[in-house]
């Protein structure tokens, strides 16, 4: 009957322990490895190879006819200007002709107002894209030297950009995963562990602001083109094994 008791016992505990090593082993089978995300950053300072700038100017007449030829006699005057500024005839291209009526409202004591034609104001803008960044920086404020032969002008502010940005976001990519990985080495470094293989990569957003400003970075990506002098940054979020 003992021997009955000890041999059941034995059994059981012969089952209980296969079990436990069938599941560990399973477990362990079934456990993801270890790893590590960490975030890498990369940014670089460059300056601005292409400028865009816009400028607008109107005469307002009566006759239609008449502020049309104005308006033309302007265009010429301005396409002097700024070819005499070593702007690349080229490069002025003046959009079409902008006709708008103009009206002139009367208001009487008694609260009535009457509405009278005040003439027909046309206005052409002439944009400017150029490689040559400080002399069309430089026209674009001086410019208004043609208010004084009564041209009525306005100048917009200039519009920077850069044409080699996808050859700068490629190098800044690579530049962003190799600070990952130094970033990853040295916490598993700090913890005991050896880094294996990367094994996936995700581009954050690509940013540019204006160099030394103090633009808020947008979760959809900020371009500035205000600024001549730009700082692009990006991020690249990478997963690796550890051993």
């Amino acid at each position: 009957m003992m021997k009955n008791q000890i041999s059941t016992i034995a059994i059981s505990l012969a089952v209980i322990l296969g079990c436990y090593i069938l599941g560990n082993s399973y477990l362990q089978s079934k456990r993801e490895p270890s790893k590590i995300a960490v975030t890498g950053l990369a940014s670089r300072d460059f300056g601005s190879d292409m400028i865009v700038w816009s400028a607008g100017f109107s005469r307002r007449a009566f006759d239609l006819q008449e502020a049309f030829n104005a308006l033309k006699a302007d265009q010429a005057r301005v396409k002097s200007y700024l070819t005499g500024k070593g702007i690349n005839a080229n490069e002025i291209v003046f959009s079409a002709v902008d006709i708008g009526k103009e009206f002139e409202t009367k208001r009487y004591p008694d609260g009535s107002e009457t509405s009278s034609f005040g003439g027909y104001r046309l206005t052409q803008k002439v944009n400017i894209e150029s490689k040559k960044v400080d002399q069309v920086e430089l026209v674009s404020r001086e410019v208004t030297e043609l208010i004084n032969e009564g041209i009525e002008l306005y100048s917009d502010a200039p519009r920077y950009y850069y044409t080699k940005l996808a050859d700068l976001k490629i190098d800044l990519l690579a530049a962003a995963a190799k600070d990952a990985r130094i970033r990853a080495e040295k916490i598993a470094e700090n913890a005991g562990a050896s880094l294996e293989n990367m094994e996936t990569g995700e581009m954050g957003i690509f940013q540019i602001t204006g160099q030394n400003s103090n633009e808020d970075y947008s979760w959809g990506g900020t371009f500035n083109t205000a600024s001549r002098n730009k700082t692009a940054s990006i991020t690249v979020r990478v997963n690796f094994a550890l051993d």
